[in-house]
């Protein structure tokens, strides 16, 4: 068995968690986190990655309106590399009620969110593809953000400040001497070897899993699982983010990323934080409601569907209501901390639910002053100050785009920091390493070779969340394969490559079948030309599991 000794045990390695690890280790306090997949391989990747201005929120949330608000400013100033500051829209239909437009207004300045209208006529000519029959249109600081590299940035500034985290280790129990909170103990899913950490506090940041995380302690803890499914299109429909100026619905956002856009999303109470399976009347239903915004949705190209599952903190009663459609909706997005020496008379246990990930900082920030004040700990919250990387020096920008093609070289650095370096010197070593192995992502040789050999990185799919490696518009079809011979020479280090390789299509084809019509159909029987002819692959009822 292994053991591991800490002043915190944080479980659960989505953003929160993630942040928490951060914000503990910039203060010297000893932290582990343990999360049982991947970093960022739950909700904190299942998002529309949209940088919330607070404007969403502003008439029925205004707590959270202002939070993220506030939020999406620090988060600008410290992780620029993660966010492109595109800007919102809120457009106003003809159906759209007239007198929420005025709420609106009242709550966007009452949460300091700063609105500008935009005349129509210049709206359509920014954004050809809008409606023409839009009435108002109102900019506000919306961005978007990248949950993968957010997430990855946090754990790498928290291992240079100390931070450990351990993945696919799932927690079993929360072990207690009495009333007293002890650590945990669980078994390592990679080996089958059982672990245990002693800890004085153990903080609950599991998400979707935070109430089985809080039953093994014997205490109660109402999530419910609030499932939402988004589209995926293969190319920027829009230059910005366009919201729906109503309360808040189905399908009313549009985030662009890079290339593609990202529109969403719904709202459906599931029973299992795994019931993440989006469905093709899901996917009807979304392009239905997003052509009023975008006339001739339904042509576009959805090149991938996937869905999050929302861990929402269940002490509203409209949780509770049989169908739990759109319940959820009507939940605030603000978040609780529950200290359950308060609630159950349990000591050093903390659990953290609700929220929105771009509240993930003062989440980590208000548990890591829980944790301090219990450990006796003065040192302030420094997360809100200090930038998660260096900035990447100019040289070694110019060196970059010496040796790579310019994007990327860009992308690379923007992911990596100054981790990059042994990337370049493997160039320049030999240049055939940078060589694009993932065309859709511009994605190296030298960057997946480095990310097959990472310490913390178990199976191809964890290769992708680190270089999106197959989340281009061809998903995994001409790059999947191309990974292969650098995994093969990590020895053992993988499951047998037939059977990485099949489960990373596994997790690929999850998301492409309830987009299955037109050219998606096409690129899909081509792809398995490719696996099942050439490669002679055979079907399987592998993981299907997986992220977006």
């Amino acid at each position: 068995m292994s053991r591991y000794s800490v002043q915190v045990a944080i479980i659960g390695g989505g953003a929160t968690g993630v942040g928490i690890l951060r914000d503990l280790s910039l203060r010297g306090i000893s932290a582990l986190l343990i999360e049982q997949g991947d970093l960022a391989h739950g909700t904190s990747s299942r998002f529309h990655g949209l940088l919330h201005s607070g404007a969403r929120y502003a008439v029925k949330d205004p707590v959270s309106a202002l939070e993220c608000a506030q939020e999406n400013a620090i988060l600008k100033r410290i992780a620029p590399n993660c966010i492109v500051s595109s800007g919102g829209w809120f457009v106003q239909r003809p159906e759209d009620d007239p007198g929420y437009v005025e709420a609106w207004l009242q709550g966007c300045r009452a949460a300091h969110i700063p609105v500008l209208e935009v005349p129509v006529s210049q709206a359509r000519r920014q954004e050809p593809l809008l409606a023409k029959d839009i009435l108002r249109v109102f900019e506000v600081p919306d961005a978007a953000v990248d949950g993968f590299k957010l997430v990855w940035d946090n754990a790498r500034s928290a291992r240079c400040h100390g931070g450990r985290y351990l993945t696919y280790h799932r927690v079993d129990e929360v072990r207690r001497d009495g009333n007293q909170v002890v650590g945990v103990r669980g078994k390592n899913l990679l080996t089958g070897e059982d672990f245990a950490v002693e800890s004085s506090l153990v903080v609950n940041a599991a998400g979707a899993w935070a109430d089985r995380i809080a039953a093994s302690a014997g205490v109660s803890l109402e999530v419910v699982c609030d499932k939402g499914t988004l589209l995926a299109f293969n190319h920027r429909l829009f230059q910005r983010v366009i919201n729906r100026l109503r309360s808040s619905g189905d399908g009313d956002i549009f985030v662009p990323h890079e290339t593609i856009t990202i529109f969403g999303t719904t709202s459906q109470r599931v029973e299992d934080p795994l019931d993440n399976q989006p469905t093709e009347l899901e996917v009807k239903q979304l392009l239905s409601l997003g052509s009023a915004l975008l006339p001739g949705l339904t042509e576009q190209r959805v090149i991938r569907v996937f869905a999050g599952v929302r861990p929402l903190h269940g002490e509203d009663s409209e949780l509770n209501e049989p169908s739990g459609q759109a319940a959820g909706r009507e939940v605030s997005r603000t978040f609780a901390l529950i200290d359950h020496e308060a609630v159950e008379g349990i000591r050093g246990f903390l659990s953290v639910v609700g929220g929105k990930f771009t509240t993930y900082r003062l989440m980590a920030e208000k548990a890591s002053d829980w944790a301090a004040a219990k450990l006796g700990s003065t040192s302030p919250c420094r997360t809100a100050q200090e930038p998660l990387l260096p900035d990447v020096p100019e040289s070694l920008y110019r060196e970059a785009q010496a040796l790579l093609p310019c994007a990327a070289a860009e992308k690379m650095l923007e992911r990596l920091g100054e981790e990059a370096l042994p990337v370049l010197e493997a160039v320049r070593q030999d240049p055939g390493k940078g060589q694009l192995l993932c065309e859709c992502e511009m994605v190296t040789v030298a960057e997946v070779e480095k990310a097959v050999a990472d310490e913390d990185a178990h199976h191809l799919a964890d290769v992708r969340r680190k270089t999106r490696l197959g989340m281009g518009t061809c998903q995994g079809a001409f790059c999947a394969y191309r990974a292969l011979p650098l995994m093969w020479r990590e020895g053992n280090k993988y499951d047998p490559l037939g059977v990485e390789l099949i489960r990373f299509l596994n997790q690929r084809w999850k998301g492409i079948r309830p987009a299955l019509w037109g050219e998606q159909l096409r690129e899909t029987e081509f792809t398995r030309a490719i696996y099942a002819g050439l490669l002679a692959l055979k079907e399987s009822d592998g993981d299907s599991g997986g992220t977006a």
